[in-house]
């Protein structure tokens, strides 16, 4: 098995296509969770009447279940063990969201944004809605970069 010619890098050209194709796949399973985590915490903040914050995690559970399924099938295309990967997604979307949260927090109740209603292109959006926009970026950066280097990698 130590035969050298066994033993051959992938080119980089083939290695920059697979980030790029996984960068793409990424952010579209990043859509996908955006949408459907604000769809969630909308639905519980103002359908359900819940509190904000408990609207909030609801709302990334829904986007953690979705997000550990479509990047372990899809965007990193991982067979290894299930549970072990799980538990380091867990740790991660923990980590991530508390970033999240800690950013969210800091920007509703410390900057201009508290209190206030934006009106952007016809739509009035609140403060606690920016910052929880601005808040997923946190995330989505964060996430990424620990699923990469952590949970999945190859």
């Amino acid at each position: 098995m130590n035969d050298p010619c066994c033993m051959r890098q992938q080119p980089s050209s083939y290695i920059h296509r697979k980030t790029v194709l996984q960068l793409m796949r990424f952010a579209i399973v990043g859509m996908m969770n955006t949408l459907l985590t604000l769809i969630v915490i909308y639905i519980c903040k103002s359908v359900l009447e819940i509190n904000p914050w408990v609207s909030n995690g609801i709302g990334y559970v829904a986007g953690f279940i979705n997000s550990f399924i479509w990047n372990k099938l899809w965007v990193f295309n991982s067979h290894a063990d299930v549970v072990r990967e799980a538990i380091k997604f867990i740790v991660g979307f923990i980590l991530c969201y508390w970033l999240q949260l800690l950013a969210t927090w800091l920007l509703t109740e410390h900057t201009p944004l508290h209190g206030e209603e934006f009106h952007i292109i016809g739509f009035v959006f609140s403060g606690y809605g920016i910052a929880t926009l601005l808040g997923m970026v946190v995330y989505t950066i964060a996430n990424f970069i620990f699923n990469r280097a952590v949970t999945f990698k190859s």
